[in-house]
Order: C-alpha cells, then sequence, then structure tokens
C-alpha cells in the first residue's frame, strides 16, 4: 500500500491536496489531512460557542487534552460518515 493509500485510509488524504511534483509519493503532498481539518473545524466550532467554562476537578490543562481528544473523535466521526454516503 502507497503512501498515499495509507494516507487516504487512516486520515482522509489530504485536505487541499495540491501535488508539489510528479511523483505520488510522501513528499507530494504538503499539509494538513482532511482529519486535522476536521478536527480544527470542531475546535473553531467550540471557540465560536464561546463556552470556556472547566469542568469542577479539571485542571485547564486535562480540560484542554479532553477537549482535543474528542475533537479527533469528531473528525473520525466525520470520516466514518463521508466514507458511508
Amino acid at each position: 500500500m502507497s503512501f498515499v493509500d495509507k494516507l487516504k485510509r487512516l486520515h482522509g488524504g489530504p485536505a487541499f491536496p495540491v501535488r508539489f511534483n510528479k511523483a505520488a509519493d510522501a513528499a507530494s503532498f504538503k499539509g494538513m489531512t482532511l482529519r486535522d481539518y476536521f478536527a480544527a473545524k470542531a475546535l473553531q466550532g467550540f471557540w465560536a460557542a464561546d463556552d470556556e467554562a472547566i469542568p469542577e476537578g479539571q485542571t485547564p490543562e486535562q480540560c484542554r487534552n479532553e477537549l482535543c481528544k474528542k475533537f479527533y473523535q469528531w473528525a473520525d466521526a466525520m470520516l466514518e460518515a463521508r466514507e458511508e454516503s
């Protein structure tokens, strides 16, 4: 399986596919994956909601780490739904 095929299978492929050379290898695509893009959009939506309350008993770092994992879980769910459509 090629690098590009693995990237597509695991992370949805490049978010903004621009080929920088003619070979379809690891150096061909630069930038974030579609999974990263979806996670960033989930983060953006969270910030837009302006709900920065930290659950009782958690440090800001624990809350941040938990939220970042959740954003990637949402991104994974979006990729899965995309495959099913």
